[in-house]
């Protein structure tokens, strides 16, 4: 593999119209901001340069991701956070599921997303029509998963249409103390389990909505109206390999997930355009 070519961030501002942020690992971790993020950000703003944040975080309305950032000394305005949560609106749309009953597994902003959506939420004893798998936080855990995972039985065995629907597909997250386990994760549990007990229903699986997945990508092309735009993250799949598949370019920082010793071995798509070592 050709070594990616290191940059930085005066060399994106002049190359680029439009940035692409993630959160995690990129700018902020769970106890605050990473180093250079305030100073970032503070010189986007004052450069008036057109910027979002791109993230898989279904767990927060872009209000309150505002609060959290501003409150860790990062100017950002929600106006410019694109969460995966956002695109539960159209995906419902476009599966006519308004109305349906919902059991939501995560925060109460979660439900909120789902709500505003047009789904009705229900708890996971009740019979339910989708499933979504916004969190790994704002429920007891175990408890939940297991009336979920029985109710999921429970309608399949009477035939009973199910939706299983994603908003967050990432497995890890980074955490000061190390990483733990996310949306995706949970997700892969129940599609076990529903493999396991329905080996022929290869349909029974999360539609997932945030990255690598193109729909996150298309909103902040909606909002930018430019695909001059790159995409700065820590993760090869979500953020480089996502971004690749959007025709954008896409920037790996070593603060997070992955670091640029896993690219040399990674498929060709997951090859980031640049690397960036510092956010300073």
């Amino acid at each position: 593999m050709t070594a990616v070519p290191e940059t930085d961030v005066t060399a994106l501002l002049r190359r680029y119209d439009v940035l692409l942020f993630d959160a995690y690992g990129v700018l902020v971790h769970s106890a605050g901001a990473l180093p250079g993020a305030a100073e970032l950000v503070d010189r986007l703003n004052t450069a008036a340069k057109p910027y979002y944040i791109l993230t898989n975080d279904a767990s927060k309305l872009p209000a309150t991701a505002a609060a959290r950032y501003q409150g860790y000394g990062l100017a950002i305005d929600a106006e410019r956070i694109i969460t995966s949560g956002l695109l539960l609106e159209r995906h419902f749309a476009a599966h006519h599921l308004a109305g349906a009953r919902c059991v939501v597994l995560g925060t109460e902003d979660s439900r909120r997303y789902v709500s505003g959506a047009g789904g009705a939420i229900v708890g996971p004893r009740e019979s339910f029509d989708v499933l979504v798998v916004a969190d790994e936080f704002g429920y007891p855990f175990l408890e939940t998963v297991d009336q979920a995972l029985s109710g999921l039985f429970r309608a399949i065995d009477r035939q009973h249409a199910i939706h299983l629907v994603l908003p967050n597909p990432d497995l890890i997250y980074p955490a000061p103390d190390g990483f733990g386990i996310a949306a995706g994760s949970i997700a892969l549990v129940f599609e076990a389990a529903l493999r396991l007990r329905y080996p022929h229903r290869s349909d029974l699986r999360f539609t997932r909505l945030g990255k690598p997945h193109a729909a996150i990508f298309a909103e902040a092309l909606r909002r930018a109206g430019t695909r001059n735009m790159v995409m700065v993250g820590d993760q090869l799949e979500a953020d480089i390999g996502g971004a690749h598949d959007f025709g954008l370019d896409a920037v790996l920082v070593d603060t997070g997930i992955n670091t640029p010793s896993l690219t040399a071995a990674a498929p060709a798509r997951l090859h980031p355009t640049y690397l960036l070592r510092s956010l300073t």
